[in-house]
């Protein structure tokens, strides 16, 4: 089953899941923001990252969670987690990273037909 959307039509297969966490006091983007909204655009069958984005201030920042984040799949957390802690120094990395989680344990809990209260 496909959905019109602004500019073409969009397959049910595709779920959108977010995830927050608090940011660290004293950085740019806790001063805009308390806390770090991650949202991901995931295939539902695969759990493969279709598109990403977070609340991150710097384009830079948003380009290289993209980079990391398309084609991965959301059930290997543990190695997407791994590819930040090894890859991103960002003052966001453990906020990005506990946002990810939360999508992952969304992702969970849609797969299995249970309810999502946010």
């Amino acid at each position: 089953m496909t959905i019109e959307i602004r500019g073409g039509n969009m397959s049910l297969d595709k779920i959108f899941i977010s995830g927050y966490a608090k940011l660290p006091k004293g950085i740019t983007g806790a001063e805009l923001y308390s806390v770090i909204a991650v949202g991901l655009l995931i295939d539902k069958k695969s759990g493969k990252i279709l598109d990403a984005e977070a609340s991150l201030v710097l384009n830079t920042s948003q380009e290289f969670l993209k980079n990391i984040l398309i084609g991965e799949n959301i059930n290997n957390i543990d190695n997407i987690e791994k590819v930040f802690k090894e890859n991103y120094f960002g003052s966001a990395r453990k906020a990005i990273i506990s946002g990810l989680r939360t999508c992952n344990e969304k992702y969970k809990l849609v797969i299995e037909g249970r309810n999502i209260d946010d």
